[in-house]
């Protein structure tokens, strides 16, 4: 990370405002705090890090560097003390009341984020590193100018995103959604001003990333405009053949395709951020 985009971001203590289930796989937790009222968010599908504590801490360790080296000066922590490090999209933020909304997919007791997850209470403490500017890097739905039609497509974990394009693209745009969930009871209302259809496709006893939005989007008469924009996010071998479909069968251009491997099989995020880093060093 380099001293300019050091400066779009840093950290931000917070900790636990509220807690609730919006679904039968997605607990969304409100945090709260002063140092949030600074949050500068830019909408869309905006990314931060979430810091989180080990069972037994009061509060995460994190590096007090913040700047270009803040990934290398926590590695060096004691891997059994520095903290739990995931990334979430927000899917909201209020800054007059200095609150940030992040959506957990429940995995039961699978992982360290979704057990934090089921057991956070009110006044439970994280850190955040966060925007310090609206426009930065960590958000990447982009679309030009000249766009016809969006295409959105996610599964669960990305679906906090979807809802918050949604939420911020304004009256008129076009827009067409394929959104995969485990269940039924985890489709949403997802309120826009855009004119917006959103199809569901419920997954069921099928194992994640098996295909079914692949095919969805597949099998979908889109309508037919010279200039589409697509957004992809999820498991990452979806997104690569959703992006070979649009770019190789349907002719989309793939500098107006915007993708993003939220998460893979078989892989957990601190081994993809181990071999991103190693891969940038």
């Amino acid at each position: 990370m380099g001293t300019a985009l050091a400066l779009q971001y840093r950290f931000y203590t917070a900790e636990v405002a509220g807690v609730r289930r919006i679904g039968a796989s997605t607990i969304r937790v409100t945090f709260g705090g002063p140092d949030l009222a600074g949050f500068a968010g830019g909408g869309r599908d905006q990314s931060v890090s979430l810091f989180l504590p080990h069972p037994g801490q009061a509060a995460p360790v994190v590096p007090v560097e913040e700047g270009e080296d803040w990934f290398g000066a926590y590695r060096a922590l004691d891997p059994d003390v520095r903290a739990v490090m995931r990334s979430y999209t927000v899917r909201a933020q209020r800054p007059e009341s200095a609150e940030v909304d992040i959506d957990f997919v429940s995995h039961g007791d699978t992982g360290p984020a979704t057990r934090w997850a089921n057991r956070a209470r009110r006044g439970d403490r994280v850190v955040l590193l966060g925007p310090a500017v609206p426009e930065n890097r960590s958000v990447c739905f982009q679309p030009p100018d000249d766009t016809g039609l969006i295409l959105l497509a996610a599964d669960e974990t990305a679906l906090p995103a979807v809802g918050g394009i949604l939420d911020w693209l304004p009256a008129g745009a076009r827009v067409r959604a394929f959104v995969e969930v485990p269940d039924a009871a985890d489709i949403q209302r997802l309120p826009t001003e855009a004119q917006a259809e959103v199809s569901w496709i419920v997954r069921g006893a099928t194992p994640p990333g098996s295909g079914l939005l692949v095919d969805a989007v597949r099998a979908a008469r889109l309508p037919a405009v010279p200039t589409p924009y697509a957004w992809i996010a999820g498991e990452s071998s979806m997104v690569r053949a959703l992006r070979r479909h649009l770019v190789n069968e349907r002719g989309v251009d793939r500098r107006r395709v915007t993708f993003s491997g939220y998460w893979r099989r078989g892989a957990s995020e601190d081994a993809l951020r181990a071999e991103a880093h190693a891969v940038a060093a």
